[in-house]
C-alpha cells in the first residue's frame, strides 16, 4: 500500500525555489534540497523526479509568482508610464530578495548556454516579459504618452534589455537611487 505525502507539494516547491534562487542551480546539492525542504530525499525523488526537473518546477513557480505581481501591478496602473514605473520599480526592489537578483536571469545566465530546457523556459519567459512591455508601449503610443516614432515591438526589446540589465546589477552594491536613475531615464527615452 503506498504511503500518503507528509508534506505539502506547493510549500516545498517554494522551499527549492528560494534557495535555488539564493545558492544557484550548480552550487545547490541534493542534500542541501533535502535538508531545506525537510523532505526525506526518496520523497523528493518520488515528487519531482530529480533535481533538474524540480529546478524547472522551482524556475516556474517563480515565473508565476513574478507575473502574477506584475499583472496586478500593471492592471492598478492609471497610465501607461506609471505601469513602466511599477514594473521597473519592482524588479529594482519590490522582490523579496533583491540581494539574490532575479532567479531566471541568474539561471539564464548560469544554465542557458549548456541546458536546453533551461533556454527554453528562458525564452518563453522573455518572450512573455517583452509581450507585457509591448502591451503597456501600445497602450502609452495610443494615449499619446510614448513616441509613436518606434515600433512597440522594438521598444519593448529595449526596455526589456535594461530590465534584464537592471536585474543583474541590482545583485551589485550599487545604490537603488543610481538604478531608479537608469530605469527613469529609459522611460523618458520612450516618452512622447
Amino acid at each position: 500500500m503506498a504511503r500518503s505525502k507528509e508534506f505539502e507539494e506547493s510549500i516545498v516547491l517554494d522551499k527549492a525555489m528560494r534557495l535555488f534562487w539564493e545558492q544557484g542551480y550548480e552550487k545547490t546539492s541534493m542534500t542541501d534540497l533535502v535538508g531545506h525542504m525537510g523532505i526525506h530525499r526518496r520523497s523528493l525523488y518520488d515528487t519531482f523526479g530529480n533535481k533538474h526537473t524540480l529546478f524547472l518546477k522551482a524556475v516556474e513557480l517563480y515565473d508565476q509568482q513574478i507575473s502574477t505581481a506584475l499583472a496586478a501591478g500593471v492592471k492598478r496602473s492609471k497610465t501607461a508610464t506609471e505601469a513602466l514605473q511599477f514594473i521597473v520599480g519592482f524588479l529594482i526592489s519590490g522582490e523579496e530578495n533583491p540581494a539574490s537578483g532575479c532567479l531566471i536571469v541568474n539561471s539564464t545566465v548560469e544554465l542557458s548556454a549548456r541546458d536546453a530546457d533551461m533556454n527554453n523556459k528562458s525564452m518563453e519567459m522573455f518572450a512573455a516579459e517583452e509581450q507585457l512591455f509591448r502591451d503597456i508601449i501600445l497602450w502609452g503610443q495610443q494615449d499619446g504618452e510614448f513616441t509613436p516614432q518606434y515600433d512597440a515591438g522594438e521598444l519593448a526589446e529595449y526596455v526589456h534589455n535594461v530590465a534584464v540589465g537592471l536585474r543583474v546589477i541590482a545583485k551589485t552594491s550599487i545604490t537603488k537611487e543610481k538604478l531608479l536613475r537608469i530605469a527613469n531615464l529609459s522611460i523618458q527615452l520612450i516618452a512622447k
